[in-house]
């Protein structure tokens, strides 16, 4: 296992409402020295939930993207609230954007975009055994449920409206849990 660079100097270089990105200098064990640029992470971090309607079907949510400047389908996700566990925040979020609650939240993994780059991760839950209950949330307009068979997601997942790379990613790894017979309701 190689010896991890030192950090030598880190500065913030850009603040916005959402984002902050520090400069950070490091030393490698070789000498070499190098300055890089990342995305810094902030709040409590976040859920990226996979609603599962039963072992066979995901619910996913089709919402405005301002990044695409269009509408996508993803699983449904959220920051973890001041005083939240990340399973009470996927629960909030669950209830929130796809009207349903969850009996059994299981956490499966946390994943990371660009971590070349970005401190930010998600944390992926997995939500079973839904009854409806829906809360009031902070979209601006009503989310779109849809249905996706667990046995379409190779097809879903070419789509020019599935994009978002931690939704294909969660999906594919809770098909592969789901998998095992013990993980199955």
């Amino acid at each position: 296992m190689p010896t991890k660079p030192e950090i030598l100097k880190r500065e913030t270089v850009m603040r916005s409402r959402l984002f902050r990105a520090d400069q950070v200098h490091l030393r490698f064990s070789n000498g070499e020295e190098r300055h890089y640029e990342k995305l810094v992470g902030g709040g409590r971090g976040a859920v990226l939930i996979v609603p599962l309607l039963n072992d066979d079907t995901f619910l996913l949510v089709k919402e405005y993207a301002v990044g695409l400047e269009d509408y996508h389908l993803a699983c449904p996700k959220g920051a973890i609230d001041e005083g939240e566990t990340l399973l009470d925040a996927a629960n909030r979020e669950l209830k929130e954007e796809v009207g349903y609650g969850a009996r059994k939240l299981t956490f499966l993994k946390k994943v990371h975009l660009s971590p070349s780059y970005m401190e930010h991760g998600i944390n992926i839950v997995i939500a079973q055994d839904l009854y409806p209950e829906r809360l009031e949330g902070d979209e601006p307009e009503p989310i779109q449920v849809q249905e996706l068979p667990i046995a379409d997601l190779p097809d879903f997942c070419l789509r020019a409206d599935v994009c978002e790379g931690r939704s294909i990613a969660a999906l594919f790894l809770v098909r592969e849990w789901l998998a095992k017979p013990e993980n199955r309701l």
